[in-house]
């Protein structure tokens, strides 16, 4: 698959999500990659000074440059997609952020993930969108202190049918109203081909109609959410097109894996490992 002048990085908690954390940046480096993302990597919203300390040498070690990393979003895996907009729980979000910008600082990631979170039975939905305005804007101010970007994200309603950022157009539509709200322009597109695929979206078109409010992309293939090549998306097409707009940023490798490299990372000639 040709991948043009594009560059990819691996997505820890996906891709060696079964290997213990301060393990998964020397994997990532072993297989030849460069830079990586991350789901938030702490117990908690306020970790000890020990486990953001083994991280960061973890990365150093491996040579491994962490290009975008979430917020605290809750227990991905048991359904949680988010906690900023999430009543009794928003609170989580707001102390991660010192966390996650302060990281992001020591780090040199430049992109901050903010996940929306479930509508929430009995919340009144509303009242749910300016806990989410409040959150995000304290966010972007606290991004743009260290020259980082905030990026919303939109879900496949397949995945999370209680996600209201559920399109290409509702997400932008959010990320331009923190950066009305917060007086900067630091509030993007995470764009992940597979949610949208997911949802059966036009993505040739929402490429050409939000080209210039893409902060960071994210890849899968359809169905089963594995590497490209393994479903139904054109990603030939998408690779050719985000290479033609000039996108100099990463594209994150957040599929499932099968832990055969032949199978996971073949498709992908960039890595040094493949060459």
């Amino acid at each position: 698959m040709n991948t043009g002048t594009l560059k990819f990085a691996a997505n820890l908690s996906m891709l060696y999500g079964h290997l213990p954390l301060l393990q998964r940046p020397a994997a990532a480096a072993a297989a030849g990659f460069e830079a990586a993302e991350i789901w938030w990597p702490f117990d908690s919203p306020v970790p000890s000074d020990r486990d953001v300390d083994a991280l960061a040498a973890a990365l150093g070690e491996a040579g491994l440059q962490l290009v975008a990393m979430n917020f605290i979003e809750g227990d991905m895996r048991a359904g949680d997609r988010g906690l900023l907009s999430v009543p009794g729980r928003a609170d989580q979000f707001h102390d991660s952020i010192a966390t996650a910008v302060a990281f992001a600082d020591r780090t040199g990631c430049r992109v901050l993930n903010a996940l929306y979170g479930n509508r929430q039975p009995g919340a009144d939905h509303g009242a749910q969108d300016e806990l989410a305005l409040e959150n995000l804007v304290a966010a972007a101010r606290a991004a743009h202190q260290v020259g980082a970007s905030v990026v919303l994200e939109t879900i496949s309603r397949q995945e999370a049918p209680d996600y209201p950022l559920s399109n290409a157009d509702a997400t932008v539509a959010m990320a331009d109203r923190v950066n009305e709200a917060s007086g900067l322009s630091n509030t993007g597109f995470l764009c992940d081909l597979y949610h949208h695929g997911r949802n059966g979206e036009d993505i040739p078109a929402l490429l050409q109609r939000h080209e210039k409010r893409i902060a960071h992309f994210q890849i899968a293939d359809t169905p089963g959410r594995g590497c490209p090549g393994s479903g139904v998306l054109d990603y030939p097409d998408f690779f050719a097109r985000i290479d033609a707009s000039g996108y100099d940023g990463w594209i994150g490798l957040e599929y499932e894996p099968t832990r055969d490299a032949a199978v996971d990372f073949d498709w992908l000639p960039s890595l040094p490992a493949r060459a």
